[in-house]
């Protein structure tokens, strides 16, 4: 039999963008708490700042989830683990509620939150833990792990990438805008693109690409109907990274919508590329922000060759009514999780394993993968002393040696007749 048992205690760094995430009625509790953010005085001010930049994602995509601190969190609890939670110094208004309001309802024996900026995550991964969970970029993923291969901790990264959007052309009008409907939400609802998971660049058929453009340019129009819409970038040095991705002139030479940026609030419009040069930063680099290259292909089948010799993604979304492409898609090519004809709600499924591969990071959680991430499978085997098989034991004569090799080729009739006595002449070795 296989007993979980915990792993011991367990470090857990959150990241900044969804450290919690609303559920359910989420949309109007979220619209109540930020009304009454906005009542505040200065403290006020500065949550509702940290509010839009923060803003977790639309109820239909993260409803079933509590984000990436309580998630993981709640399942190393459920595991038998006592946890220390490291929280974004990021997001210090998610950090200060954590670390006020967690331990009125988890005992603080077992749960402890630690504020602080890198310093004090470098302090932490200086001690000895059972394992550690880090949600963030691969930079300070690599710290992680050196920092943990000094004690030989177990490491589980969920890091950023390139996560790659495949469409493949649909002729239905209706079905065609609802692709173009969820690429939008997926790309800019969530954090202005400021998600792990959201959609960096979509690989599409030369032909189709105006019409998808197009497409894409009047929904946003459609759905972004005021500034405040959008979330801010998370601060001014996401804001310059973002900009100095578009100030290359062959980069910006590629803009069809958009461009427009104001660093005094942190916004930077929605901002589509087509066919900016692949050897760019912007095409090499995770975006992590509103804009969206759009690189074209001969034909749709051309995307597998594309993507093969790329860094593994996250996730590979692809919007195409084609089963054989599907199933291309599925075998030839490798990633955290592959999603058909839809973006990002992968994240509020608990019932499907959640995580990367290769440089997108390893280790896997949600629901009850959670759960087993922070878990000893232990094996435990019962025998009874009632029945022995001396051929265990030397000396090796020819005997025990034959009964040896039955037992290891699972010959299990040569075995009992052997044991019985029975025919032992007839079969050779």
């Amino acid at each position: 039999m296989v007993v979980p048992e915990p792993i011991g205690v367990v470090l857990i760094f959150s990241c900044w963008n969804l450290p919690l995430a609303e559920g359910g009625d989420g949309g109007r509790r979220g619209e109540k708490r930020r009304k009454e953010v906005r009542k505040g005085g200065r403290r006020g001010k500065r949550e509702k700042r940290v509010g839009q930049a923060l803003r977790p994602c639309s109820p239909f995509d993260c409803a079933p989830s509590t984000g990436l601190a309580l998630e993981p969190l709640s399942g190393a609890l459920a595991a038998g683990n006592a946890v220390v939670l490291k929280p974004s110094e990021l997001a210090p208004s998610t950090a200060a509620f954590l670390a006020a309001n967690l331990p009125k309802y988890l005992d603080a024996k077992a749960v402890k939150i630690v504020q602080g900026g890198p310093e004090v995550g470098e302090g932490l991964m200086e001690h000895r833990w059972d394992k550690v969970l880090f949600t963030g970029n691969a930079r300070v993923g690599r710290i992680i792990m050196t920092k943990a291969a000094k004690h030989l901790t177990p490491v589980a990264l969920e890091l950023g990438s390139k996560c790659p959007c495949i469409v493949d052309r649909i002729n239905s009008k209706w079905e065609c805008q609802v692709a173009v409907n969820r690429i939008v939400g997926a790309k800019w609802s969530t954090c202005a693109g400021q998600a792990c998971i959201a959609i960096d660049y979509i690989l599409v058929e030369e032909q189709f690409a105006p019409i998808l453009i197009e497409l894409l340019v009047s929904t946003l129009e459609r759905f972004f109907t005021k500034p405040e819409y959008m979330a801010r970038i998370l601060n001014e040095k996401h804001f310059d990274r973002l900009a100095n991705l578009l100030a290359d002139h062959r980069v910006a030479s590629s803009i069809v919508h958009g461009g427009g940026a104001n660093r005094k609030t942190l916004t930077i419009e929605p901002t589509i590329l087509l066919d900016p040069p692949l050897d760019s930063d912007i095409m090499t680099e995770e975006i992590f922000g509103p804009l969206l290259p759009i690189i074209t292909v001969k034909k749709t089948e051309d995307c597998l060759a594309f993507l093969k010799p790329k860094p593994k993604p996250l996730a590979i979304y692809a919007f195409t009514k084609d089963e054989k492409l599907k199933q291309r898609i599925i075998a030839e090519t490798s990633s955290g999780c592959v999603t058909f004809n839809d973006a990002i709600v992968q994240y509020g499924l608990d019932t499907v394993p959640f995580g990367g591969i290769g440089a997108s990071g390893f280790g896997q959680y949600h629901g009850k993968y959670t759960f087993e991430l922070f878990s000893h499978r232990k094996a435990v085997i019962k025998r009874s002393l009632w029945v022995e098989f001396m051929f265990r034991y030397p000396p090796w004569d020819e005997y025990r040696m034959r009964m040896l090799r039955r037992a290891f080729r699972f010959d299990y009739v040569s075995l009992v007749l052997g044991l019985l006595g029975l025919r032992q002449h007839d079969f050779k070795f």
